[in-house]
């Protein structure tokens, strides 16, 4: 029998109830830890090529930046209106590797240029804003692409590639 003295104050057998119940929840989380930890992708998989998502408000006009996907620089340009027109009015027959502007940028958004930012001579990293055609220099061997990422001069083959991208909104793309 109880009385109303004793019921008021934990005993001996209240606190062994509470620690072992604490212990078993300890030991229930570290034993699940492990099967819950093994279902997130491994760091190999992540770099293999899981989407990247960039905010494109903090750059400015003229201004570009350097990401990384897929252990890659890409680079994101934000184009003045007379890099656009030098680009969409450089004839074809000028260039190495023909490829239009519009076809290395993407509809209604012709401001943005998205390049991977390695020479396609040896693999060096071009540097932005360089050479004669204020697009991309490599200081490697000396290819000089314009501002749509075309090769125009030096031992490069062909243009800087377009990775694949999508517009999320006005101000945020996806590569990948």
């Amino acid at each position: 029998m109880t009385t109303a003295s004793s019921a008021d104050h934990p005993t001996r057998r209240d606190f062994l109830f509470v620690a072992t119940g604490a212990v078993a929840g300890v030991g229930a989380v570290a034993t699940a830890w492990p099967f819950i930890s093994q279902m997130n992708p491994d760091a190999s998989t992540i770099a293999a090529g899981a989407p990247i998502e960039v905010d494109l408000t903090p750059i400015a006009e003229g201004q570009d930046i350097k990401v990384f996907w897929r252990g890659k620089p890409i680079y994101i340009s934000h184009r003045t209106k007379k890099q656009v027109e030098e680009a969409q009015n450089t004839p074809l027959k000028d260039l190495p590797d023909p490829e239009t502007d519009q076809q290395r940028t993407k509809p209604g958004h012709e401001r943005w240029l998205v390049v991977v930012g390695i020479c396609t001579h040896l693999g060096c990293i071009p540097i932005a804003h360089e050479g004669s055609y204020d697009g991309f220099f490599c200081p490697c061997h000396g290819s000089v692409y314009d501002t749509s990422g075309r090769i125009r001069q030096g031992p490069a083959p062909t243009n800087l590639p377009v990775p694949p991208y999508a517009f999320l909104t006005d101000t945020k793309i996806q590569i990948g």
